[in-house]
């Protein structure tokens, strides 16, 4: 039996009615002073100087937008997840391996190769991983600070056993248990840098509806239904470790990588068991293109939690219809009452930091979309 799930809405709170997923496209002039930080002609302190600046003016683009939180863009990181997880030791988690999957070799949309895991050394958490980040938001807006961490299952996702095996461990089990240490021990750090909203960025449910992966999977020896119910396990674990103030949602999705993706299909293979057994009160989940499927397995979700609808595409850059959208909600409602619902792009629009194919300036007309629409919706963000 697992956890009660705490009611997913509240006043004032997260998920708020407009939402994007955190990484937004990092300023020319932060790439060139990184480029420059790279080649050794500048220092770490003017860099942090460089990214200073550079949140302060994305923190302002989310404020006047109407956005009730604020994140970073994620301007620090190189990706969305690498940085996080090289803190916890000889980890890398976005290797490629060989040459690009089927379909991408025609450009931007296609199938992208899904990076490997390695894994070095043992997992452990030595000091605060985005702690800073919160900190820093908290000292420059008076939105909420939003913090977004890679999933505690993902390193496994991308090696599987074997890479756990490889060296650094001899048993998975203990693979996992420092795994939900260290999540356990950052999401209390991020608590005390007075951070009260965490997004986890879990993408390997969204990917075991694919047939592909699925078969990926086995080739390396594992059976992807069991591995639900494990990730399921595991994540639970690190969520009944975390402070009762915090408030946690994951984000799913199939790959976003210079507007290339690592999987299709339907929630439907994991949406009991990822929306009743997963102890977490609310999604977001990819719903821009019919890769996604449609929103049938929704009804699945029960009426504690809620679910944003990451409707607006990150990878290409022409701006959706607002009453397109405005339909999509409505066919949304038929599985998930409207008060719990919210919507978003699917994704981050540059979770490298070279970012997907569209302009800023598309990216900020997107933005607005959201939290018009939000406010076509339920009158607020």
């Amino acid at each position: 039996m697992h956890a009660e799930t705490k009611p997913s809405t509240r006043v004032g709170g997260p998920p708020f009615r407009a939402e994007h997923i955190g990484s937004l496209l990092r300023p020319p002039e932060l790439m060139r002073q990184r480029a420059r930080f790279a080649r050794h002609e500048i220092d770490q302190a003017a860099l942090t100087r460089a990214e200073d600046a550079a949140i302060r003016g994305t923190i302002a683009l989310q404020q006047r937008l109407g956005f009730k939180f604020v994140t970073d863009g994620e301007f620090r990181r190189r990706s969305y997840h690498s940085f996080f997880y090289a803190q916890l030791g000889k980890l890398a988690i976005d290797t490629i391996a060989g040459a690009d999957a089927k379909g991408a070799q025609g450009g931007a949309g296609g199938r992208g190769a899904q990076p490997i895991a390695m894994i070095a050394s043992r997992v452990q958490w030595t000091h605060p991983i985005n702690a800073p980040d919160a900190a820093f938001l908290k000292a420059h807006s008076n939105r909420a600070p939003k913090v977004t961490i890679p999933g505690p299952c993902a390193l496994h996702f991308r090696g599987g056993d074997k890479a756990v095996l490889a060296g650094a461990y001899s048993s998975v089990d203990d693979f996992w248990d420092d795994t939900v240490a260290a999540f356990g021990r950052e999401l209390n750090a991020l608590v005390e840098a007075g951070c009260r909203y965490v997004q986890i960025d879990e993408t390997a449910f969204a990917k075991f509806g694919d047939p592909d992966v699925q078969a990926a999977l086995a080739a390396r020896g594992d059976d992807w239904s069991r591995l639900i119910d494990t990730y399921i396990a595991v994540t639970n674990r690190v969520l009944a470790a975390a402070p009762a103030e915090l408030r946690i949602g994951m984000h799913l999705c199939r790959g976003n990588r210079g507007g290339h993706w690592h999987a299709e299909g339907s929630y439907e293979e994991v949406a009991e068991r990822l929306f009743n057994a997963l102890d977490i009160g609310f999604y977001f989940l990819e719903y821009d293109t019919p890769r996604a499927g449609s929103f049938v397995p929704l009804r699945h979700v029960p009426r504690r939690k809620s679910v944003v609808l990451g409707l607006v595409s990150t990878k290409v850059g022409d701006v959706e219809d607002r009453a397109a959208l405005r339909r999509r909600l409505d066919d949304a409602e038929k599985f998930v009452a409207i008060d719990r619902l919210a919507v978003s792009p699917q994704c981050g629009f540059a979770s490298v930091d070279t970012g997907n194919p569209i302009t800023p300036e598309q990216q900020t007309r997107k933005l607005a979309l959201v939290c018009d629409l939000a406010r076509e919706v339920w009158g607020d963000t």
